[in-house]
């Protein structure tokens, strides 16, 4: 099993960050060249891409704010 992670985009020790779209669902495959969700933090965007192929469990709800560092989808 693999662990997505939200990136850590900000310095500040206590960020958080939003998922702002998830572009694949609980149950489907995804490889590394699927991108899967878009993430903000402040004003800046990133696109996430898993880092092994499997079937995506997504953990966290759009426009939810979670810790930057935290898993927001596991890979199996």
């Amino acid at each position: 099993m693999s662990d997505v992670i939200f990136p850590k985009m900000s310095a500040a020790a206590d960020a958080t960050g939003v998922v702002v779209t998830w572009f694949v669902d609980s149950g489907d495959e995804v490889t590394p060249s699927t991108l899967i969700a878009e993430v903000a933090v402040d004003k800046v965007d990133a696109e996430i891409y898993p880092e092994t192929s499997g079937t995506i469990t997504v953990l966290v709800d759009e426009a939810a704010e979670v810790p930057q560092g935290s898993v927001i989808a596991t890979i199996s």
